[in-house]
């Protein structure tokens, strides 16, 4: 592999201009596509097969007025001592209401003082207005008109707040807290490497990656369904993998460069050939770990899996061309100034890596038993890890739709938030006996200790099918919500003998599904994540233990990132700080999401790491010092690589979405963890104690596996001097 890079770095540098002018040509591209033809993001969290899904398709089919987007509406009373009773009030939301049913695509709007809908005190209520259209393909005019329509309410004094499906923010991207990130990330990489131009090129490198991998990603919505989320994930590691990969490169050349006598050219192309290879090596186990996420069978799992790994991917190709085209234009300017006083001796490169490495290997044992100790007591909380999907409740407490659910909760109870659909097909029933058998149903529902109400059943113009709303007594995080849809679901069998079919569907009973499907296909995953990380260092290190130290040290950082994000969102601890607004079950995707992008990441450091090590290994036969060179010589760019990348995932911690926030802060102390612990302190710790038994590999096995030259054994013999570079290929 170095070999080939190394050759490919030449080309680059020969082209330098029009390797230049093509990515910013793909940009432009992309760019006017997406701008042209892009579609709508899908934030609906849908799992195909699951019972919610199945009752949503048969309402589509047989019930198309109850499968429609539906935005509630709450009013609330100030406090005056009147009731929404008020003939002043009532006027103003039947104004409001009258106004939004002759909004374009309102098949429906219910009045509170008609439906009984109003709390018992009075003060609450909420009429619902409900769409011909599903919430993916709802326009934000719509939304817009809806609010606009409750003027009239809001005039009068009353209190006007929105939820429901159609109301649901979109994800969006681009604030402060990320911006912040950035300019953290500017600054470690100016601190790293001394210059600010060397700073910068990272940073470039990385937008256009991100910018070309964000810009297709919303072309592809007009053609595939994405969520939001997809993007906002496209983003955060597009910008953090994309300025890792760059710094790993210039790095390696601007050490180079420090040599005196090193060849400009031959610099770039050895920089790309090695630590370049190191880049496409771990990037490929980003590629193929986010692309495994097709393994769980959820579809948008899967789009928003391949949509980061284009992302990753885009950010390896630009590594190896783009910045190698840079680093030539840049020329000499990225070379490391000389002390300006030549009698004081220079600063020993990587001291502070080589003490630290020094330290970790005198006392291995101490290191790996401290941090195994610390990292298993951060992975408690996750024994009682809950999953589902954030409600309104997570939202930010100045939203109008946490400010809707808690006007619910208030007037109607907490289960009110947590309402369930009953969903009865009854097509396969004599019509004689249908609306016998519903009735029976209904009476069944009510007779569970968990159900605060259960509504009057409603039929679809041809009788064929009915929907029952059930209120639970407690909320959609509540895990006693989750086992009375287990036990209402248990009717299944009893209706079936009827010849009718029962599904429990709405909005806390497809959390509950999907988060149920997530947990079943989460073992898989991980399987096949352990099975392809063993592979893939096997293959690259020449060596059996020093695949398994790694896949152990990866699955210790999943389990205290995990334990970690169990203890601030489902234990509600740091609410405050990190602006959590309310405790709820971790996102059901967070695990599967966290194994995939974190065992990617986790592995970039590891062969970054251990590369050097076998690289000095390979030259010298010392298995321990070994340990002490790699860290002198790689710890530095990894430390800055994970606060870089630490940053910018920390960036989306303050974002308003309850799951881009989880998200953000998984991965933030994940990468941190994995980092700063795992492959800092327990590597070299259990490099040290393995000694010269970590390098070897069974000849039978070393010889079915293919070679990867990661560390440039078959590269050709240093420049010496840059007496032989090209006009062309030497103009700065």
């Amino acid at each position: 592999m170095a070999s080939r890079l190394y050759a490919w770095a030449l080309w680059v540098i020969r082209r330098r201009g029009r390797v230049t002018a093509g990515w910013l040509l793909v940009l432009a591209v992309v760019g006017g596509l997406a701008l042209s033809l892009s579609g709508r993001t899908n934030d609906e969290f849908t799992v195909p097969g699951v019972e919610s899904q199945q009752a949503q398709d048969l309402l589509k089919e047989e019930f198309p007025q109850a499968s429609g987007a539906v935005a509630r509406v709450v009013f609330a009373s100030p406090d005056d001592g009147r009731e929404l009773t008020d003939p002043g009030y009532a006027k103003a939301v039947s104004a409001g209401l009258k106004k939004a049913a002759e909004i374009s695509g309102v098949t429906a709007v219910t009045d509170p003082a008609q439906t009984h809908t109003v709390s018992a005190s009075g003060t609450v209520a909420y009429a619902d207005v409900t769409f011909d259209v599903p919430p993916s393909d709802l326009s934000e005019q719509a939304r817009s008109e809806v609010r606009s329509a409750m003027d009239s309410a809001r005039e009068a004094g009353l209190e006007v707040e929105f939820g429901g499906t159609a109301m649901a923010p979109r994800t969006e991207i681009g604030g402060i807290p990320e911006v912040i990130g950035v300019v953290i990330a500017l600054i470690v990489l100016a601190v790293t490497l001394g210059s600010l131009i060397a700073a910068g090129l990272p940073l470039v490198t990385a937008v256009i990656g991100v910018g070309i991998g964000v810009l297709g990603v919303l072309f592809l919505t007009r053609f595939v369904d994405l969520s939001g989320t997809a993007t906002v994930l496209a983003v955060m590691l597009g910008l953090a993998v994309g300025i890792d990969y760059a710094l790993f490169i210039i790095a390696r050349h601007r050490e180079q460069l420090a040599e005196p006598g090193s060849d400009l050219d031959d610099s770039i192309a050895r920089a790309v050939a090695t630590a370049g290879s190191a880049v496409v090596f771990a990037g490929a186990t980003v590629v193929i770990a986010l692309a495994a996420l097709a393994a769980t069978g959820i579809p948008f799992l899967t789009a928003m899996g391949l949509a980061a790994a284009a992302t990753v991917l885009l950010a390896v190709l630009i590594a190896v061309s783009l910045v190698p085209a840079l680093l030539s234009f840049a020329g000499e300017r990225l070379r490391p100034r000389r002390p300006a006083r030549p009698e004081r001796p220079a600063r020993e490169a990587g001291a502070w890596g080589r003490r630290w490495g020094s330290a970790v290997a005198a006392r291995p044992v101490v290191v790996l038993v401290t941090g195994v100790i610390a990292l298993l007591a951060l992975a408690v909380p996750a024994l009682d890890m809950r999953l589902g999907l954030p409600s309104n409740a997570a939202r930010p407490t100045d939203s109008t739709q946490h400010k809707s659910y808690d006007l619910l909760t208030e007037g109607f109870g907490p289960g009110f938030n947590a309402a369930l659909a009953a969903v009865v097909d009854v097509r396969e029933v004599p019509d004689d006996r249908r609306q016998t058998t519903v009735t029976a149903l209904r009476a069944k529902l009510a007779e569970d200790r968990g159900v605060a109400a259960v509504a009057q059943p409603v039929a679809n113009a041809h009788g064929t099918v009915y929907v029952i709303g059930v209120v639970p007594r407690t909320g959609p995080d509540d895990q006693a919500t989750t086992d009375l849809v287990h036990r209402l679901r248990d009717n299944a069998p009893a209706v079936g003998k009827t010849g009718a079919t029962l599904y429990l569907a709405g909005t806390t009973a497809a959390a509950i599904d999907v988060s149920g499907k997530l947990a079943g296909a989460l073992p898989l995953f991980v399987a096949i994540i352990v099975v392809l990380a063993f592979i893939l260092l096997t293959a690259a290190f020449r060596s059996l233990l020093i695949p398994l130290k790694a896949v152990l040290g990866f699955l210790l950082s999943v389990a205290a990132a995990t334990g970690a994000s169990v203890w601030v969102f489902q234990d509600g601890h740091l609410n405050g700080p990190l602006s959590v607004a309310s405790a709820a079950p971790v996102t059901c995707f967070l695990p599967v999401l966290l194994i995939g992008v974190l065992f990617g990441l986790a592995m970039d450091y590891e062969v970054f790491l251990v590369s050097r090590m076998r690289e000095h290994h390979e030259h010298t036969g010392e298995a321990k010092e070994a340990v002490v060179a790699g860290m002198a010589r790689s710890g530095r760019v990894v430390c800055a690589a994970a606060l870089i990348m630490t940053a910018v995932f920390a960036g989306f911690i303050f974002n308003d979405d309850p799951i881009i926030k989880s998200i953000g802060f998984s991965l933030a102390i994940g990468v941190a963890i994995d980092a700063f612990i795992v492959r800092m302190a327990l590597v070299p710790a259990a490099m040290a104690l393995l000694g010269r038994h970590a390098w070897k590999l069974p000849a039978w096995l070393d010889r079915l596996l293919p070679h990867i030259d990661i560390e440039g054994a078959g590269l050709p013999p240093r420049a010496a001097t840059s007496a032989d570079r090209t006009p062309e290929a030497s103009a700065v």
